[in-house]
């Protein structure tokens, strides 16, 4: 009989800890899931996908570690932004992936309909068109905000203990990144960083152009242009922000905007990108926002 008890609240155990999971949880396992998939299908010919399975074991045992019950102060802390910690790794397994370039990209077929929509390329003739170091300097540093537009709201709702705005900003630019990033997993693009010709020296003479430049050549994944994630996420969380803080909202909305220009301006993605990064996170960042 003691048996059968400790075999029944094992298993009433168990599925407490599964309505315990939150909707980001679900989007960070249903993302390790696929691409445990990709990453099987694709180990023949990328046997290096092999430590992104070991990467989604260990994810999907974080997952599961964070929900019990007893987790004290910093382990709730961790509950809460522990998704937004995993974007670096998830952005790095991309290359994994990829195969850092092995595989064919489809920056053509982008080209065509950039080239059938806007008469040509305007990431690779804008700036050439029109070079302003003032301009590159401002919205160099605007694409390299990006990071602070993900950061700061997530610690200022953390500060301010505003439990809902934080799980609903979490979970909108989660779930923004996990979208685009399956996007760069099945159709990947290399974008016009890598497909044109870098822009001259003296459009990239700035602290802001040598920082973003610095910063890519040390972490960049190749193929992850389309949709761009870094319009992506920042409209996602402007969104966001905004529902938690009509200030918080304008805070990130400036920089968002002018992101959201420079990815182009500054030859980083093609406007297709931006127009699909701007779709996929007004289309999460809306959704989430309107949750109660």
């Amino acid at each position: 009989m003691a048996v059968i008890a400790d075999g029944a609240e094992t298993a009433r155990d168990v599925a407490a800890r599964a309505h315990r999971l939150r909707p980001v949880d679900a989007v960070v396992l249903g993302y390790a899931a696929a691409t445990s998939l990709v990453a099987l299908l694709r180990i023949g010919v990328l046997p290096r996908c092999g430590w992104v399975l070991l990467l989604n074991v260990l994810m999907a045992l974080l997952v599961l570690l964070l929900t019990r019950r007893t987790l004290g102060p910093f382990g709730g802390v961790v509950r809460e932004i522990y998704p937004l910690l995993l974007l670096p790794l998830l952005y790095s397994a991309l290359g994994v992936l990829n195969g850092g370039g092995r595989l064919p990209v489809h920056d053509l077929l982008v080209q065509r309909w950039e080239a059938a929509l806007f008469g040509g390329q305007p990431s690779r003739d804008w700036w050439r068109a029109d070079p302003s170091r003032l301009w590159s300097t401002v919205l160099h540093a605007a694409y390299f905000s990006y990071y602070f537009i993900i950061a700061i709201p997530a610690g200022l709702l953390l500060a301010w203990r505003d439990r809902p705005g934080l799980r609903r900003f979490v979970l909108a630019v989660v779930a923004t990144f996990v979208f685009c990033f399956l996007c760069f997993v099945l159709f990947p693009v290399a974008g016009p960083y890598y497909a044109f010709p870098r822009p001259d020296a003296a459009f990239l003479d700035n602290p802001a152009a040598r920082l973003v430049y610095a910063t890519l050549a040390r972490g960049s994944s190749y193929g992850a242009a389309f949709p761009s994630s870094h319009v992506a996420a920042s409209v996602a969380a402007t969104f966001s922000a905004w529902a938690a803080s009509r200030r918080l909202g304008v805070l990130v909305a400036v920089p968002a905007a002018l992101l959201t220009v420079g990815v182009v301006y500054c030859q980083m993605h093609y406007v297709v990108d931006a127009l699909a990064g701007l779709a996929v996170g007004s289309g999460f960042g809306l959704a989430v926002a309107r949750r109660t």
